[in-house]
């Protein structure tokens, strides 16, 4: 299969992290991306690595790029291409002769997407800076953690993937939809601490209308109430619980033995969510993991299994979708979202 963008041409400038994931979105929806990768990194893994998920699907070029052929060559790539994406600090593809005002007039229905984590401009755009720096910045990491402990970064989800590489797949096919309509290309400036952001938005919309408490741990989604958190279960597993929804907190309270219970009548008194937190906490250390899945299955009160990375591929429901292929002998997630018409291909490494 073709996939949905069949006919879409990407150069990508090797890096690691978002910008890879962003152009990973776009081959395994069918983008021819070409990836350039320097000389001497070719088996390193996030940077050029044939095992790395991050990379699959691309073709690959091995260029100098302090050769002036291998700058020319780039040119002549970039002026029949769609979309450009590079991930350096702001003012390196310029020093290269590579920046948008010089491929722009080579190619002006080129996207241009510029991948950092502080942005182009700002105090901070020159500066190094990781994940955990960008939704440091952003007012997310603070609300993530337990009540009155530190802030617990959630791996580099939020800022290189989701704020990050997904931001950028996004603005790419926006402003290729516009160059396609108006002839005219433009640059993509995707700050990881901008994406970090906009993906708190409903978290930002909640302390804006009074309903989040500036603090970490004791909000409706943070790990504050009973009946949106994780518990251990007797074997050492763990077992979530999102039972939001009164008809769904009505089963939860159903299936744990506490329907009758006077004290969880009142669901959202946050005053009351630490003492029913700590009897749900001791009852679930009663059962294993597995007899917890075996209480819940087939309900809706929101409680799943929480599975490791050698358990989630096996998971009857990710088995029957095919959320995870295997390829080289590498398990790896599938290509995402799902199109009827156009679906992607297995991936290659």
């Amino acid at each position: 299969m073709a996939g949905a963008l069949e006919g879409l041409t990407v150069i990508e400038f090797a890096g690691i992290g978002p910008g890879p994931f962003a152009c990973m979105m776009l081959a395994d929806h069918g983008a021819r991306v070409i990836r350039i990768e320097r000389p001497g990194v070719a088996g390193k893994v996030g940077d050029g690595g044939n095992r790395d998920i991050l990379n699959r699907n691309r073709k690959r070029l091995v260029l100098d790029m302090k050769d002036p052929r291998s700058l020319a060559r780039i040119r002549d790539l970039v002026r029949d291409a769609d979309a450009l994406v590079e991930g350096f600090r702001p003012g390196v593809m310029e020093r290269l002769g590579l920046g948008p005002e010089v491929l722009l007039k080579d190619n002006p229905r080129l996207v241009y997407g510029r991948m950092t984590g502080w942005g182009q401009d700002g105090p901070m755009a020159a500066r190094a800076g990781h994940d955990i720096n960008y939704i440091a910045l952003s007012g997310a990491l603070h609300t993530y953690g337990p009540a009155g402990e530190k802030p617990v970064f959630p791996v580099n989800a939020v800022g290189d993937f989701g704020g990050g590489g997904m931001m950028m797949a996004f603005g790419i096919m926006a402003a290729v939809f516009s160059a396609q309509r108006t002839g005219k290309g433009q640059v993509v400036d995707c700050a990881m601490v901008d994406g970090a952001a906009i993906l708190s938005a409903m978290t930002w919309s909640f302390y804006g209308n009074g309903q989040w408490r500036d603090r970490r741990g004791v909000n409706l989604l943070d790990g504050g109430t009973h009946f949106y958190d994780t518990y251990e279960t007797a074997d050492g597993k763990w077992i979530s619980v999102g039972s939001i929804e009164p008809q769904f907190y009505a089963l939860l309270l159903e299936k744990t033995g506490f329907a009758d219970d006077p004290a969880f009548e009142v669901q959202m008194n946050p005053a009351l969510w630490p003492g029913l937190k700590a009897r749900l906490a001791a009852l679930f250390l009663t059962r294993t993991r597995a007899e917890w899945c075996a209480v819940f299955d087939g309900t809706d009160a929101c409680v799943v299994p929480v599975l490791s990375l050698s358990e989630a591929p096996g998971h009857p429901h990710n088995a029957a979708r095919g959320t995870f292929v295997e390829e080289d002998g590498m398990v790896m997630p599938a290509p995402a979202p799902r199109f009827s018409e156009t679906p992607a291909a297995k991936p290659r490494l």
